[in-house]
């Protein structure tokens, strides 16, 4: 099980505090050196393990077919990214930045 490297608390640590629900948060928080707003929020959950932080859908510029050509193009032609850019703004997508 992986544990946030940041977290206050651990999976055992959220399922003791979702047991207690009802108790006093206050010397709950006190008791697990958490704040009073963690202890409500923990209460409330069913779920112990920690939510992943990155987005679960990622934007981009590209169609998936564009971005198999580009990574073919890359692979094949072994570019740098300025001229990969310079490629893909001739043939693929003419608008398309750098940072995409």
């Amino acid at each position: 099980m992986n544990i946030h490297s940041q977290a206050r608390t651990t999976p055992k640590m959220r399922e003791e505090i979702h047991a207690s629900k009802g108790h006093m948060t206050l010397a709950e928080a006190v008791h697990f050196n958490v704040s009073r707003s963690t202890i409500i929020k923990r209460q409330n959950r069913d779920n112990f393990d920690d939510k992943y932080h990155r987005p679960h859908q990622l934007h981009t510029s590209l169609t998936p077919l564009q971005e198999e050509i580009v990574a073919q193009l890359r692979r094949s032609l072994l570019l740098t990214i300025e001229d990969l850019l310079v490629v893909v703004r001739g043939l693929i997508k003419p608008e398309m930045g750098r940072s995409s």
